[in-house]
């Protein structure tokens, strides 16, 4: 069992749970490994299309005729919201048909292009919805109710298919399984139908909210079959621009086929099984694959990019509506001070509206605006604009101008990190390299479109100028890694895409076509690997977005002086006597007049404790802590908090969870009298009539004492790693600073110590901190010492004997407990393999205590579990002193 526990240790389980649990991988993977399957199945059709030919498809089509196809999209786009006009109606939701309009536009395109199994949709229609104080029971039905009606509009159209009404035969006979798919989607309805009027729908689905009349049914099919049927409408309208004499009824034919098939894949908009089978289809009816392809990404960008980003724009703007007459108010009057110069300067901040667009749209659109610079650069311009370039520009001119796009473009992947944390000086360099981007993407090859959307881009980012204000934010060695890595998959995308277009581009130009001015496609590769290096370099992520990044510097000497001299009339509490280990991290609030110790880790500030200063500045100085925390990314938690201060915590966002309870010994009541306490008496007893004295040495300690105590807690270990942050561990200068009571044998060896922490509250309690004893002790040993102890308290004028926490005790015992806190009660009950919880709690009993619960207080941002192994992380940190 020993040997299974070390292989559970050295495979660092809990650390890949925690990977798992934070990227929700688990989400991820089975999709993600079926779009890899289906490539891998269509990768011989995908390498058939002549990419140049549909690059230069898209580049010739004419602006009115997109401008129609974008129409007839947002109009498809559009119909989806028939969902959430029916759910308004049927759950009585009170909110204005514009914001129904509104918040099924945002979820709807959110969850086409990011989300997996409708996980997006749900989450921004809770977020919406509880911004206008719905119900949690009605938000949820609502949701559970939509889950349900999505695809019986496509049940319908597979109906059609199935009774030839749209010819699917073509596509089926190519892979027959897809005719199982389209019938077990045609039975779907149906089954939906009877489905809705049993009594399982109604108690878990409706929430026992009015059921579904006749009309309510036909409403809900009838606003899934307007979904499927735009849809389906606008991908016959973008193919029969591209591919004439595309009938109505074949394109529905293909899209519903399609359709079934990128559901089953479960990707976000059906990527790679959708794509895959409606390529196959078109190509069946005698269109050649490029015209196909080029159907493809038009409908694509149209249907679902483009109307996503509409929804940012979109949600940015119901983000800054409740903020919009504050801002008003703020502005009254200061408009007429200003001159015209000011009026522009200030433009953003008068109009709250504009300014709030989100952070993370903006870091999406600058890491769109990377991959604009790299497909710019990886893709031939139109040939009669390389030539007007040509005679206007010098080649090497044009040249760098085609490698500074390319490291341009990599930074810009890079520092749209930043931009999605409002980092201030990622916003600077970011503004730069957008405009430096657009002119040199511009000289390439009058580029202009490229330049165009970049200096949009750079425009809206400095409408939102103001946003960006942190320091830095957390970036570690693995999001490192990870950004490393798409930069060089980007770099090698851009390599695998130049290198493969720019010899095709060439044969079909004419043989006296000058091209002496495109960069040689033989150094893509060059100019690749040059971007990721200079691109790097340039960056210097330590330097440009952690230029004074918050780290775990631990308490210096004249910090620790300074909490001495606080402490004199300020209380302390059971945990203050830790900070002067020096491995937490001091912030004063309130003008020095309230300190929160601090550790870090990841993007956690974590508070050891209550605050230390006065009840009525507690909050001020919680609220303090988190707009400094704020400017570095951080999440404020508080970590064994008492039940004191629970309501200023509450008022402050916070939430908790019962950590366990502290053993406080009444020492006013403690006897060694009495039938209760037998066991314990028999222990001093025992322990005297052999000789045995226990002693309490004040500070300093001599040198010897401090070495012979230091064999005991190596011994203790065992070769195991001291923990820290609310443990305390064997530091000869801490231990200098409070007493140490001493178990010696009748040899005159220290069998056993503990060292004392006083809690600076005048005198009323005192804790026991590092405990240890040789192996090799007599039975009872720790008993006869924390005996002592509590006499020896008693006897100095202390009112109370902190024995220590007991995790997890008397958490999650009720059946109204939250589900974190049950599975925490059963690991308190079951988890004695690798801890001994309830061990614990039953040897602190005996002594009688007073049990008072400490709880953690975590914001609603942050993740129970999440937290939960970060503190597990943060206590098994190797201990580390602050820098004097």
């Amino acid at each position: 069992m020993r040997s299974f526990r070390a292989v559970l240790r050295r495979l660092k389980i809990v650390k890949l749970f925690s990977v798992l649990y934070r990227f929700k991988l688990l989400q991820i993977l089975i999709p993600a490994a079926v779009i890899v399957f289906i490539y891998w199945e269509g990768k011989n059709e995908f390498q058939r299309i002549d990419w140049v030919g549909t690059l230069h498809i898209l580049h010739h089509m004419r602006p009115t005729t997109v401008l129609f196809l974008f129409g007839v999209s947002l109009i498809a786009v559009a119909a989806i919201s028939a969902y959430d006009f029916v759910l308004r109606r049927h759950f009585r939701i009170p909110i204005t048909l514009w914001d129904t309009f509104l918040f099924s536009w945002i979820a709807n395109t959110s969850n086409s292009v990011i989300g997996f199994s409708g996980i997006a949709g749900a989450a921004l229609r809770t977020f919406l919805y509880r911004k206008r104080k719905i119900p949690m029971q009605t938000i949820t039905a609502s949701i559970a109710f939509l889950s349900t009606i999505t695809i019986t509009g496509l049940s319908l159209l597979s109906w059609a298919g199935i009774f030839g009404i749209f010819p699917i035969q073509t596509v089926i006979r190519m892979h027959p399984w897809t005719l199982y798919a389209v019938w077990a989607t045609a039975l779907y309805l149906p089954g939906y139908v009877l489905l809705q009027r049993t009594s399982f729908y109604a108690k878990w689905l409706n929430r026992n909210l009015p059921r579904m009349n006749a009309a309510t049914i036909a409403a809900s099919v009838g606003a899934s079959f307007l979904e499927w049927v735009f849809a389906g409408i606008s991908f016959w309208l973008i193919g029969s621009c591209l591919l004439p004499g595309l009938s109505l009824t074949q394109a529905l034919g293909i899209y519903t086929v399609s359709a079934i098939t990128g559901l089953l894949s479960m990707a976000p908009g059906g990527i790679g099984g959708f794509d895959l089978t409606a390529l196959l289809g078109l190509q069946q009816l005698g269109y050649q694959p490029d015209k196909t392809a080029a159907v493809l990404v038009l409908f694509r960008m149209l249907y679902y990019l483009f109307p996503w980003i509409i929804g940012l724009a979109l949600a940015a703007y119901d983000f800054a509506r409740d903020r919009e007459r504050e801002n008003e108010r703020n502005y009254e009057g200061f408009e007429s001070v200003l001159n015209s110069w000011q009026r522009v300067w200030h433009f953003p901040n008068q109009f709250g509206l504009v300014g709030e667009l989100g952070a993370w749209s903006l870091g999406k659109l600058v890491f769109a605006s990377g991959f604009v610079l790299l497909l710019s650069a990886a893709t031939p311009g139109l040939l009669y604009r390389l030539q007007f370039t040509g005679e206007l520009l010098s080649a090497p001119l044009m040249r760098l101008s085609h490698q500074l796009s390319v490291i341009i473009g990599l930074m810009l992947i890079v520092l749209s990190w930043g931009i999605s944390h409002r980092v201030k000086r990622a916003y600077q360099l970011t503004l730069f390299l957008l405009c430096a981007g657009a002119l040199f993407t511009f000289a390439k090859a009058f580029d202009f479109e490229e330049a165009i959307f970049l200096l949009i881009v750079a425009l809206l980012l400095w409408i939102s100028r103001n946003r960006f204000f942190r320091v830095a934010a957390p970036f570690s060695k693995e999001k490192a890694a990870i950004w490393g890595l798409v930069t060089l998959l980007a770099a090698y995308v851009y390599d695998l895409i130049a290198s493969d277009i720019h010899p095709a581009f060439l044969k079909h130009w004419p043989p006296n076509a000058q091209v002496s001015w495109l960069i040689n496609p033989a150094q893509h590769a060059a100019a690749a690997i040059a971007g990721l290096v200079i691109a790097w370099l340039l960056i210097s992520l330590i330097l440009i977005l952690r230029p004074n990044r918050l780290s775990n510097k631990g308490a210096s000497e004249a910090e620790r002086n300074k909490l001495h001299l606080f402490l004199e009339h300020e209380r302390g509490n059971l945990l203050t006597h830790m900070l002067f280990a020096g491995d937490k991290s001091f912030f004063w609030a309130c003008n020095d007049r309230v300190l929160l110790p601090y550790s870090i880790v990841r993007n956690k500030l974590v508070v050891l404790g209550d605050p230390i200063g006065k009840t009525e500045l507690i909050s001020e100085a919680i609220q303090e802590c988190q707009r400094f925390a704020d400017l570095y990314d951080l999440s404020v938690v508080f970590y064994q908090v008492s039940p004191h201060y629970l309501p200023i915590y509450h008022e402050n966002g916070y939430r908790f969870f019962k950590l366990g309870e502290e053993a406080l010994v009444s020492l006013e009541s403690f006897t060694l009298s009495g039938k209760r306490i037998t066991n314990l008496r028999s222990v001093r007893n025992r322990f005297d009539r052999e000789g045995f004295r226990f002693e309490v040495v004040q500070p300093p300690h001599d040198n010897h004492l401090l070495e012979r105590l230091r064999h005991i807690s190596q011994k203790w270990l065992n070769g195991k790693k001291e923990k820290s942050f609310s443990l305390g561990w064997f530091e000869e200068s801490y231990l200098q600073l409070s007493p140490v009571a001493l178990l010696i044998d009748p040899d005159d060896a220290i069998i056993a110590f503990a060292s004392l922490a006083p809690s600076y509250d005048n005198d009323i309690s005192i804790s026991v901190d590092l405990m240890c004893h040789l192996p090799e002790t007599p039975n009872g040993t720790m008993d006869q010492l924390f005996v002592c102890l509590l006499e020896w308290a008693k006897a100095e004028g202390y009112q109370y004997f902190n024995l220590g926490m007991a995790p997890l005790s008397s958490v999650g015992q009720t059946q109204a407990a939250i589900r974190e806190e049950k599975l925490a009660h059963i690991v308190f009950k079951h988890g004695g393999y690798w801890y001994g919880f309830k061990g614990l709690r039953k040897y602190k009993e005996k002594f009688f205590p007073v049990w008072e619960p400490r709880y953690l207080a975590y914001p609603t941002s942050v993740s129970l579990p999440i937290i939960l192994l970060e503190l597990v992380r943060l206590i098994s940190r190797r201990p580390k002193k602050g820098v004097d």
